[in-house]
């Protein structure tokens, strides 16, 4: 092959590539955003619907491997197992027609004999009309399997979750709108009063420690993947100047979702509502660049807390639940 062509087929094959990386870089960005954490085994299971919390988004971000994964490069973003453009779009009928169509007539150009091994001009144009509509229908199934991550990244506070902040070591109790897990049997160890009130607890010393940047705080309540998202969070906000205020935190209503055992460990998945005033403030002047700092607002999340027998709960997982 002379020189001229391999620099073709190089530079082809460089463009191939590029395509591909910008498709591959798309789809991790809309997994980012969305929920977080660890629940064990059901990590990837939807917790049992609360009249607080009937709907809740999937875990996004996990260090918890999903059951069905085999393949390495995609447990970097585990809350999406469809596969990349190629594999999906080009592994199948569809795939084999486009690529047998478009790299016979690639390869024949490149020998100089244009696209006429395949059926002449008129060949030619209809080939190229059905790989571009091929393409375009692809192109179609794969944004809109891509909408519904990337609206879930966009809403509300950071990692897509409305509400999220720090707030005052104090905060409103009210612990009677405290429910139980339902009568179907979801509470499998038997949550106490004691462990309610310690849920509540947390909820107000972690937002409180986020706001004051507190990562020894931090670590004292969370597990070590929580710590490692939430001051991935705090070093964004400081990166853009940024401080998030959350203040009058008042809880509104918990429910129990389920409770488990899982070997030594014991995992409570708890739906919260609360109302808050919530800001992003300059971390220069103190301005409220975000958020009404007057009106509270209302946010609805489920918590999972983690505990090792006999030791104290740990929050271990936040989702979305705001539907």
């Amino acid at each position: 092959m002379s020189k001229s062509r391999t620099i073709k087929v190089a530079s082809i094959l460089m463009i191939l590539l590029m395509a591909l990386g910008t498709v591959s870089i798309g789809t991790a960005e809309a997994r980012m955003g969305g929920s977080f954490g660890s629940r064990g085994s059901r990590t990837y299971q939807a917790p049992a619907p609360t009249r607080t919390a009937p709907y809740t988004a999937p875990v996004t971000r996990s260090m918890t491997p999903q059951p069905t994964q085999s393949i390495p490069s995609s447990q970097s973003f585990p809350g999406s197992a469809r596969p990349g453009f190629w594999r999906g779009f080009g592994g199948g009928f569809v795939g084999g027609l486009v690529g047998g169509l478009f790299f016979q007539g690639l390869f024949g150009m490149m020998l100089g004999h244009g696209f006429g091994g395949i059926g002449g001009g008129l060949s030619f144009i209809f080939q190229l009309l059905l790989i571009g509509g091929l393409v375009m229908l692809a192109m179609r199934f794969l944004n809109r399997d891509n909408a519904a991550p990337a609206n879930m990244r966009n809403a509300g506070g950071p990692f897509g979750r409305q509400g999220w902040g720090g707030a005052p070591p104090s905060y409103s109790s009210n612990a009677a709108s405290f429910g139980s897990a339902d009568a179907s049997g979801a509470d499998e160890i038997g949550i106490t009063d004691a462990d309610r009130d310690a849920f509540e607890r947390i909820l107000g010393e972690v937002q409180a420690a986020f706001t004051r940047e507190d990562h020894q705080g931090l670590r004292r309540l969370t597990t070590p993947e929580m710590v490692s998202y939430l001051s991935e969070e705090l070093a964004d906000n400081a990166t853009h100047g940024l401080k998030n205020e959350v203040t009058n935190l008042r809880l509104l209503k918990g429910e129990v979702a389920e409770a488990w055992r899982e070997g030594s460990r014991d995992y409570a998945t708890v739906a919260m509502r609360w109302s808050a005033i919530d800001t992003m403030q300059n971390r220069q002047t103190g301005a409220v660049e975000k958020g009404d700092p007057n009106n509270p607002v209302e946010a609805t999340e489920l918590w999972t807390f983690a505990r090792q027998a006999g030791g104290p709960w740990l929050l271990s997982a936040i989702q979305d639940a705001s539907g």
